[in-house]
Formats: structure tokens, C-alpha cells, sequence
């Protein structure tokens, strides 16, 4: 008897550690992807000759601080050896499961230092950090306010591929508007009402006329790329001095804060946007997870028969998720115009929606988690232009295809399948 209970007991633990097919796949994938990217740092690191000089400073910064090398060789391989190491333990299940997304981030900071200490190995030219940083946040800001456009949306049950669309839409409405009124403000209020306008439009098709939600995404992004084209060519281009010289976002410094050197000017040396997307992070996340009316988001976004059932309208709900989210949408866009140059180019957004779209589903349609890989893929975008101004052997195309790169890995599911919302696409009738 006290042997069954045993046998009985065993098995039950057993049970407990039972890992599902989605875990397993995941654990493998990610495992597989981490053991290849440590072998080839290992054929890097034989390759690797010097040392890789890393400059905190740039060269215009009014506090300089001191320039540190790294050696070359030793560097790649242990980062080699870190990455395989975590790869290997995934594959063999070893990693207790609370332990596995600390390893994984310490195998992606192994990646991205030995990625680019084997570039700045035997190079004239120090690896400039502050430039890495600084860049990094520039082509975040618009990533992070259209991922969090599109996490209104999903969590809603509307599927948002239209990011895209409404980037460059309230980008070229920005441009026009600033450039005829001189004005920020101004320019920024009609960023936002494009963003809205395009945003209502996949609203209309996609929950009143149930239109497949993917395809129209897709017919948005065609649509918006051909309007601004159009105007642009036929009415932009020839009076580009009234309707095409925005004036551009300058940079407040908080006081103390910018002066901290390195991340100073990084940090708290930026233009309004910035901000904004940073506070906006924090302000979808309380109002999904903290709020009322982002209890009932999320609920017809997972089971709208049974918010419908407690008296919840799913239609009005979704309306004003969409709707919300095409004001960061529109705040995104903006950001390509008078965030950065001030003048339009056709498709200026060349492909950052879908990157936000990439990052949404990366972050597990979490605006904090897809904040964050909103953040990694800007970083990946200036990483490939830094490595480009260090003549690294890697040929200059592939750089470039670094971050379309990544996005296809988040998108396969490489790194770990994703689960949206049980509703997210799906339309609703009674």
C-alpha cells in the first residue's frame, strides 16, 4: 500500500512538470536560434584580430569621457561560448523556467557585444556608444507609438495592419499642416486627426461591414501610399517652399537631469515626441490593466459573446480602442516629418508599421513588453548603420537587412509562439 502511494505521489509530481507542446516548441526554437548565432560568434572570434575600442563620448559632447578597449578574440569567445551555453540549456531543458528569460537576455547582450566587437576589432575608428544610444531612441519613437496604436486595437479584437498607412498619412498631414502654419502645435493636432480619420476607417470596414481585417489592412497601406503619392506629386512637390518646409521639433533638456553625462543628453535632452511616447507606455498599460474601460477592451477582445452577455457593446468598445489607437498612430507619424527632417518623401515610413506590427506581436500584444521590442529594433536599425561607418568586413547589405531580419524571426515565432487575443480578428455579430 505505502508502495502505490509512493508510485502515486511520484506521479503526481511528474505531472506537474509536464511540459506543453507550445512550451516544448518554443523552449526548442529559441534554444536552436541561440545555439547557431553562439557558433558562428565562435567562427567569428577565430577571425578576430586587435582590440575593439568603445568611445562613451561623441566627439562634440561638451564632457568627454575616457575611450576603453576591449580585446578582440577573448571577447567574441566568451560571448560565443555564453550564447551556446544558454542555447544548450534551453535544448536540454535543463534552464529552470523562471531562470530562462534572464539567461535569454544575457545571450542577447553576448550577441549584440560580440556582434559588434568583432566589427570594431583593429579599427582606426572607436565604436561610438552615445551615437548607438542616441540613434537607438530616434528610430524607437515612432515604433513605440505605433505598437501601442496597434495593442489598443488587438486587445480590442480588431487586427491593426495598417499601422503602416496611418504613419504616412499623419506624417505627410504634419508635414503640409507645419509647413502652411508654421506651427507645432498645429502640425501635431492634424498628425493626430490623420491618424484618427484612417484609423476610423478600419474601424467602419472591419466592425460594421465585417471585412476581412487582414486584407483591409493591406488596402489601407495601398491607399495611403498612393493618396500622398498623388498629392504629393501633383501639388506638393511644385510649391515645395509653402507646403513642404515644416519647421522641425527642437530638443527640451530637463534641467539636471541632461547634463548627467552619456545618458544625459540621451535620455533627457529630446524633443516632445519622445516624451510622449515614453508616458504613453505607462498610459496604455494603466488603462488596459488598471482601468474599467480596459477590463472591457480586453474582454470582447477574448470572449466578446460573453461581454455582449453582462451588457458590454462590443462595436461601441472596439470603436473607441480603434479610435484610440489611431491617435498614437498619428503621433507616430508625425514624428518622420517635423520629428526629424520637416519635409515629406513618398513613403518616407518605408516599412516602420509593419516593424511596429512585428514588435506588437514580439511583445505578446503587451504595450510594455512591446515597448521594449520596440526599442530592440530600433537598436538593430542603428547597430547596422554604426557597423557600416566602421568598414566591417560584413558585407554593407546585410547590415542593412538587419532589422527586416529580426522582424522575420518575431514573426515566425523563433523565439517563442504567440498568442493573441482568443478574438483578435475575429468579427462580431449577433
Amino acid at each position: 500500500m505505502s508502495t502505490a502511494t509512493i508510485a502515486l505521489r511520484d506521479e503526481v509530481i511528474r505531472l506537474d512538470q509536464t511540459e506543453s507542446r507550445e512550451a516544448r516548441r518554443a523552449r526548442l526554437s529559441s534554444g536552436g536560434l541561440m545555439a547557431g548565432i553562439g557558433l558562428v560568434l565562435l567562427v567569428l572570434a577565430v577571425r578576430t584580430k586587435g582590440e575593439a575600442r568603445y568611445a562613451l563620448s561623441g566627439y562634440f559632447d561638451a564632457v568627454q569621457l575616457p575611450t576603453f578597449s576591449l580585446p578582440g578574440l577573448p571577447t567574441v569567445l566568451v560571448c560565443g561560448l555564453i550564447t551556446l551555453a544558454v542555447g544548450a540549456g534551453f535544448l536540454g531543458g535543463r534552464l529552470n523556467p523562471r531562470l530562462r528569460a534572464g539567461a535569454a537576455t544575457l545571450a542577447g547582450i553576448a550577441v549584440m557585444l560580440g556582434l559588434v566587437t568583432w566589427a570594431a576589432s583593429g579599427v582606426g575608428l572607436p565604436f561610438q556608444i552615445s551615437n548607438q544610444l542616441a540613434g537607438t531612441i530616434a528610430l524607437a519613437t515612432p515604433l513605440v507609438l505605433g505598437t501601442l496604436g496597434g495593442v489598443l486595437c488587438e486587445n480590442s479584437g480588431v487586427v491593426n495592419v495598417a499601422i503602416e498607412g496611418q504613419f504616412l498619412v499623419a506624417a505627410f498631414t504634419a508635414a503640409t499642416v507645419g509647413s502652411v502654419t508654421k506651427s507645432i502645435p498645429m502640425a501635431l493636432v492634424a498628425a493626430v486627426i490623420a491618424g484618427v480619420l484612417m484609423a476610423a476607417m478600419l474601424a467602419v470596414f472591419a466592425i460594421r461591414y465585417i471585412v476581412d481585417q487582414v486584407v483591409l489592412g493591406v488596402v489601407l497601406n495601398l491607399f495611403a501610399s498612393g493618396l500622398t503619392g498623388f498629392i504629393f506629386d501633383q501639388l506638393v512637390q511644385p510649391n515645395s517652399s509653402q507646403l513642404n518646409s515644416a519647421p522641425i521639433m527642437q530638443a527640451i533638456p530637463i534641467p539636471l537631469l541632461s547634463s548627467i553625462p552619456l545618458l544625459g543628453p540621451v535620455l533627457f535632452n529630446q524633443t516632445i515626441l519622445v516624451y510622449l511616447a515614453i508616458l504613453s507606455v505607462f498610459l496604455v498599460a494603466f488603462l488596459l490593466y488598471r482601468t474599467r474601460w480596459g477590463l472591457r477592451v480586453r474582454s470582447v477582445g477574448e470572449h466578446p459573446e460573453a461581454a455582449d452577455t453582462v451588457g458590454i457593446s462590443v462595436r461601441a468598445v472596439r470603436w473607441q480602442a480603434v479610435l484610440l489607437g489611431g491617435v498614437f498612430a498619428g503621433l507616430g507619424g508625425a514624428f518622420f516629418t517635423i520629428g526629424s527632417t520637416g519635409a515629406f518623401n513618398k513613403d518616407i515610413t518605408v516599412g516602420n508599421g509593419f516593424i511596429a506590427l512585428a514588435a506588437l506581436i514580439m511583445g505578446r500584444w503587451h504595450p510594455v513588453r512591446a515597448a521594449l521590442m520596440a526599442v530592440f529594433f530600433g537598436f538593430v536599425t542603428q547597430l547596422a548603420t554604426q557597423l557600416q561607418s566602421l568598414s566591417t568586413p560584413m558585407p554593407s547589405q546585410f547590415l542593412l537587412m538587419l532589422p527586416y531580419i529580426a522582424t522575420v524571426i518575431a514573426v515566425a515565432g523563433l523565439i517563442g509562439r504567440s498568442r493573441g487575443p482568443a478574438a483578435d480578428g475575429v468579427p462580431y455579430t449577433k
